[in-house]
């Protein structure tokens, strides 16, 4: 534990997550630790109430601890409201976050995951967990209105204006949110986007714009991983759209025959702890860091890599704004306006496992769509490999000599791919092979 949280000093390096994937942790299966490229959960992540949420339901459920855990952070995060905020250049930093469980279809359970925590949520806040807990998220416009400022009537009186600034977006379809953000006509990217940012929402293309203020929107979301590679454009990361969220990794962690015996007068009592956490959350305001903290975060900060590029870069970001809204978070939990050494911790832990997720779900991509799938072509092909007629043919002939030399160029240029030529007695014969992972 001390060495682990020595690492933590050093500072959030994609280099040093990427070499920690395989290393087994106490929250590991043995499944797990035998599956390189597995994202694993520092202990540091399980700090205070979070992490006794997550001890407490862990021995009655199949779910990943670190799946259980980001659903707690962001429905508590949601239920306490866009008051108690840190500022980062300028920006205010509510505990406002959106987060996607990548796991296999069920046998990840995610969905077991939100479950449990949706019981304890509803045992701290029946109310926010009965009303303002929505999905089926269709356009920027229904959104807007489940949190709108309400019209004015004829004669100036605001009506159905939506007090309670406060919703959890839960969609257990994330692939089918990025259909909808894809379309030309859709606005709800551009509003997811500034929901996250300010929560100050608008949709001035009709008749009757549609305006929300204060909103306090956090999003929790579910995808295969085949989904989401095959779901989230260049589009979605060139715009900043995809690094708005935490992927975390999410499968099974144990198996239990016979189901979890969770009873519910535990329930009960995590949830009047919470209520209590919840309580003292939302008479914070500002949060800063404690010295140490600031100490701390300057090593963390000058650590970030900012120089990855592909869909790893892109998905990553916004390293620093998600590790600050994931410190007020814990914070919040021990309704603190001040950011310790522990929260921090806590924080670049999760982080660091988004990271790892991202990197196990696209270590290899570049993010250029022609590269990606010639590269998938080449491993396809094995020993054989391609040559020039038949990359051209995996595009079905549509993609232009330059911009393929370009793809193939860039693989070889990453030591993915090497290109021979072979001497056929006329013209030579270039021929790619991937190079073994």
């Amino acid at each position: 534990m001390a060495a682990a949280r020595e690492r933590l000093s050093l500072g959030a390096t994609r280099s040093a997550a990427q070499a920690d994937l395989s290393a087994p942790s106490s929250l590991t299966s043995p499944r797990e630790a035998e599956e390189p490229g597995w994202p694993v959960l520092d202990e540091a992540a399980l700090y205070g109430l979070p992490g006794e949420v997550v001890a407490m339901l862990d021995p009655h459920t199949e779910a990943d601890p670190a799946a259980v855990l980001v659903s707690f952070l962001v429905a508590y995060g949601a239920a306490v409201d866009a008051g108690p905020h840190a500022i980062a250049d300028g920006a205010e930093h509510p505990a406002r976050l959106f987060a996607v469980l990548v796991g296999a279809t069920s046998r990840g359970r995610k969905g077991t995951a939100w479950a449990n925590v949706r019981r304890i949520l509803a045992a701290a806040d029946p109310d926010f967990t009965s009303e303002r807990i929505l999905g089926g998220l269709a356009s920027g416009e229904g959104l807007i209105q489940a949190v709108g400022d309400g019209t004015l009537d004829k004669d100036g009186n605001r009506v159905d204006d939506v007090t309670d600034k406060r919703v959890l977006v839960y969609e257990p379809e994330f692939s089918r949110v990025l259909k909808v953000c894809g379309r030309d006509s859709s606005t709800l990217s551009a509003i997811l986007r500034d929901a996250w940012d300010r929560g100050d929402l608008r949709v001035m293309t009709r008749k009757d714009p549609l305006r929300a203020s204060g909103a306090h929107v956090n999003l929790l979301a579910h995808v295969t991983l085949e989904e989401l590679r095959r779901s989230l454009s260049e589009v979605d990361a060139a715009n900043g759209y995809g690094n708005r969220h935490l992927f975390i990794a999410s499968r099974r962690s144990k198996r239990l025959p016979a189901g979890g015996n969770l009873d519910d007068s535990e329930v009960y009592a995590m949830g009047r702890t919470v209520r209590a956490a919840l309580e003292g959350a939302r008479k914070v305001g500002i949060l800063r860091r404690s010295p140490a903290a600031e100490l701390l975060w300057t090593g963390i900060y000058m650590g970030i890599d900012d120089e990855v590029d592909g869909m790893v870069g892109a998905l990553t970001a916004r390293a620093e704004a998600q590790m600050l809204r994931l410190s007020v978070v814990y914070a919040l939990t021990d309704g603190s306006s001040v950011i310790e050494v522990d929260h921090l911790r806590a924080a670049h832990a999760v982080w660091s496992y988004s990271l790892a997720t991202v990197m196990h779900a696209y270590g290899d991509t570049l993010g250029d769509d022609v590269a990606d799938r010639l590269l998938s072509s080449l491993r396809t092909a094995g020993d054989v490999g391609l040559d020039g007629t038949q990359q051209s043919a995996v595009f079905g002939r549509h993609v232009n000599a330059r911009r393929l030399d370009a793809a193939r160029k860039t693989l070889e240029d990453r030591g993915l791919v090497v290109t021979l030529l072979e001497q056929t007695g006329g013209r030579p014969r270039l021929v790619s092979f991937a190079k073994a992972k």
